[in-house]
């Protein structure tokens, strides 16, 4: 009878155990998904800004060349 109250509250923690491991796990992954997804947008949108100064100053200097 004891070792089957001991086996049965083994189970049921180990299975607790592992389900909470388990959200706990997917709740991490899916921040760390979103974290990285947010962070790949911010520089997209970071590197579209910094190109298009590039394009601005090419077209300043090279209008600054031909007049001058």
């Amino acid at each position: 009878m004891l070792r089957t109250r001991i086996l049965w509250f083994t189970l049921g923690f180990g299975t607790t155990s592992t389900a909470i491991s388990h959200f706990v796990w997917k709740d991490l992954w899916v921040d760390r998904h979103h974290l990285s997804l947010d962070m790949k947008r911010k520089f997209d949108v970071l590197d579209g800004r910094v190109s298009n100064l590039e394009s601005i100053l090419n077209q300043n200097s090279t209008s600054d060349q031909a007049e001058g």
